[in-house]
């Protein structure tokens, strides 16, 4: 039997793209044990999945004090696993992987010139582009796998499980007579969320041609920036404020229930579509599209970016530059106005809630 870790010490989308490593590993070696390690914020995405069995939260803050890092470095050279894959490769993780005595490691080579230290048994070079309908961020995840051993053919699509007890629970009450559209009204960080007044005017534009609610999502500590969206909307008659997902895991029954995400690019996109939901995703300026933007067939699943609205307004989409444009990406993202693209939002809904 062999024991693997998985690593994935980064946000919620990342932990659930991940988890595609379990998944088919587990498919192939199902008398294998699968333990996965992730920041306890981000676990939600991970319970109920019968390819891990084990989750292992850890705290960020936590983690990089040197001491708790050396404690559980030791723990982990306790377990002896057979396998460690480290997906997103920080510093914590490579050295994690490096003093484990796993008998291979397998992550991603530092950018660095001088950053590789014989972190992993078995260095690997990040995919430079993805033709893959997956994208590329789950397709980097995969590349991983595939040092491991052959296994296709791959099932590249991340999954969301939920208990029997969780899909009875009700978390619409009152709000079941109309379609319910939740609205990613702010990404994870302030460079990753649209102008308030644009996201105001995308919000009044649906309610003005679909019969539906709006259902604000946003992180606990993001409520009073999400107020001042609400504030600038006109059709706050629409607008479900009294049903609020605390936890991840609470987000994943309340969208199973809705019927369609429009959002900001984040964790919540990957999670509807884990689900089979709908998506219609604004990206950052910043935010490379052929990353993240997975499975999108312009049907189900579509999104729109400043790139390629207005190219003339990039010289280059390097890191570097992308870098850049992540500092302060306000001037750029005004130029992706509602205008650019409400008739594709129109017609996307119309599928699913006209």
């Amino acid at each position: 039997m062999q024991k693997i870790l998985i690593i994935q010490n980064k946000r919620i989308g990342d932990v659930l793209i991940a988890s595609v490593i379990a998944n088919n590993f587990k498919r192939k070696y199902p008398d294998s044990e699968v333990h996965f390690m992730a920041y306890d914020f981000t676990t939600g995405v991970l319970e109920q999945n019968p390819n891990i069995d084990k989750i292992i939260p850890i705290q960020e803050k936590e983690l990089k004090k040197v001491p708790n890092l050396i404690q559980f470095i030791r723990w982990v050279r306790q377990q002896k696993y057979d396998i460690i894959f480290d997906p997103y490769s920080k510093t914590q993780s490579r050295l994690i992987c490096k003093f484990s005595g796993a008998k291979m490691t397998i992550g991603h080579k530092s950018r660095k010139k001088f950053g590789n230290w014989n972190y992993y048994t078995h260095p690997t070079e990040a995919l430079q582009s993805s033709d893959k309908f997956c994208g590329k961020a789950i397709e980097d995840r995969v590349h991983l796998i595939e040092y491991a051993g052959d296994f296709t053919p791959i099932d590249y699509a991340p999954k969301l499980f939920l208990s029997e007890a969780e899909k009875q629970e009700d978390w619409l009450g009152k709000y079941k007579d109309k379609k319910v559209i939740v609205m990613g009204v702010l990404g994870s960080t302030p460079q990753k969320s649209m102008p308030y007044d644009y996201v105001a005017q995308v919000c009044d534009f649906i309610a003005s041609q679909f019969d539906v609610y709006l259902l604000f999502n946003y992180s606990p500590h993001q409520k009073a920036e999400a107020m001042k969206i609400y504030e600038l909307c006109h059709h706050k008659d629409r607008i479900i404020l009294d049903i609020y997902a605390p936890s991840i895991r609470d987000f994943i029954k309340l969208m199973a229930q809705c019927d369609v995400l429009v959002a900001n690019e984040g964790g919540t996109v990957h999670i509807a579509k884990a689900l089979d939901k709908p998506t219609f995703t604004i990206f950052s300026p910043y935010v490379n599209k052929e990353h993240w933007a997975s499975f999108e067939d312009g049907i189900q699943h579509t999104s729109v970016h400043l790139r390629e609205e207005k190219p003339e307004l990039y010289t280059a989409f390097t890191y570097e530059e992308r870098k850049k444009i992540e500092a302060d990406p306000s001037a750029m993202y005004r130029e992706l106005h509602p205008d650019l693209y409400l008739a594709r939002l129109q017609a996307f809904l119309a599928r699913y809630v006209g």
